[in-house]
């Protein structure tokens, strides 16, 4: 027996369901991807010392400490998922387990990000390291096409905002584009450390045609945006999600009148992509000024009044959560049926830094799974 989606009450939509979709996730981590039983076997072999050493309560304590409400405290938990890191074998081994998660999940594009700079300590020359994650992620995918599922996932090279290697990471990025590496993406502190402290390594990546995006409009506001708009010529935004504080929405005779700055105008108007991660705005508190429930977090507007939103988990272990898991928040609190749901999917798929065919080949596979929903 099948469900066609038109069968489906729009406000109504299984959790079996919501799984089995084809998703794409644009916006995720590998250094906050890992299982905790993961860690935990890496620390001991590598002798780090975690504050709790059984998986569960890892996990527990792990997501306690990135929902304090500051994205400093938040980042602090990635010194442990990073310190068992290190290796060419434990690269290759999270990075295998992470398309493992991502099949489990109905994922059929994905594009990880993480930063070869930190991952340096034991040796390995950044250019090794990628070379393990492309490794793993290569046999993640052989792994599942043998067991009979779809799924490609590509590289997204960060360099580290308040550190001096940005160059370096640009020029690998550049290097390595024809090797799975699609972008370049400045992460970790926000405020206070704008693009324009890695001028040299934007110009060179426009130069070279190669993609960017950058976390902006997360934990600094629309300054942050403009200047990753302006100064890193960013075609996405790392979460961007306080894009919101320069729209105004006013009811006039029941009326909702939308008047949008002049940096919300620009990034509505050309379609600019949003990579929203609405359980990670919540923990560090990117959204405080609209609430702490998820009910009051902005994605919806931002949706409803004409964003490119993507949807995405950011950090699987810190936020316990998948992308099914981000999508079932907006079906809960905002009632998102399948045709959101859908559209969702359309827009990561227009948003993903791949050639057209994939992507043409990426909007039929959310074609197919749409229409064709296993009861």
């Amino acid at each position: 027996m099948t469900t066609s989606a038109a069968e489906l009450r729009p406000d109504r939509v299984p959790d079996g369901i919501l799984r089995d979709l084809p998703k794409i996730c644009l916006h995720d981590h590998l250094d906050g991807a890992l299982r905790p039983a993961t860690v935990v076997e890496l620390a001991d072999a590598a002798g780090h010392r975690l504050p709790v050493t059984d998986p569960a309560a890892l996990g527990r304590w792990m997501r306690r400490s990135a929902g304090s409400g500051s994205l400093v405290r938040y980042l602090e938990t990635f010194e442990h998922t990073v310190a068992v890191l290190q290796t060419p074998e434990a690269l290759v081994r999270c990075a295998r387990e992470y398309v493992e998660d991502l099949v489990a999940d109905g994922v059929v594009h994905a594009e990880v990000r993480w930063a070869p700079e930190q991952h340096t300590r034991g040796g390995l020359s950044m250019a090794e390291a990628v070379e393990a994650v492309r490794l793993g992620l290569s046999e993640g995918v052989l792994a599942a096409e043998d067991a009979g599922h779809l799924v490609s996932v590509t590289q997204i090279l960060c360099a580290m905002r308040h550190g001096d290697r940005s160059l370096e990471v640009a020029r690998l990025v550049v290097a390595d584009r024809d090797r799975g590496v699609v972008a370049f993406d400045l992460a970790g502190p926000e405020d206070g450390f704008p693009p324009a402290r890695h001028r040299e390594a934007l110009e060179l990546l426009a130069d070279e045609l190669v993609p960017v995006t950058l976390h902006a409009g997360e934990a600094a506001g629309i300054a942050s945006i403009r200047d990753a708009l302006a100064t890193g010529r960013a075609l996405r935004l790392g979460h961007g999600v306080r894009i919101a504080e320069d729209i105004d929405i006013d009811q006039e005779d029941g009326v909702a009148v939308v008047d949008l700055g002049r940096t919300a105008g620009w990034v509505r108007d050309r379609g600019i992509a949003l990579e929203i991660c609405p359980t990670s705005n919540l923990q560090t508190g990117a959204v405080a000024a609209w609430g702490a429930s998820p009910d009051r977090h902005p994605v919806d507007m931002l949706y409803r009044t004409g964003f490119n939103v993507t949807v995405s988990p950011d950090n699987r272990l810190m936020s316990g959560t998948t992308v099914t898991g981000e999508l079932s928040l907006l079906v809960e609190h905002f009632g998102y049926g399948l045709e959101d749901l859908e559209r969702l999917q359309r827009n990561a798929a227009s948003a993903a830094f791949l050639p057209l065919e994939d992507r043409d080949v990426l909007d039929e596979l959310i074609t197919e799974g749409f229409e064709g929903l296993g009861a």
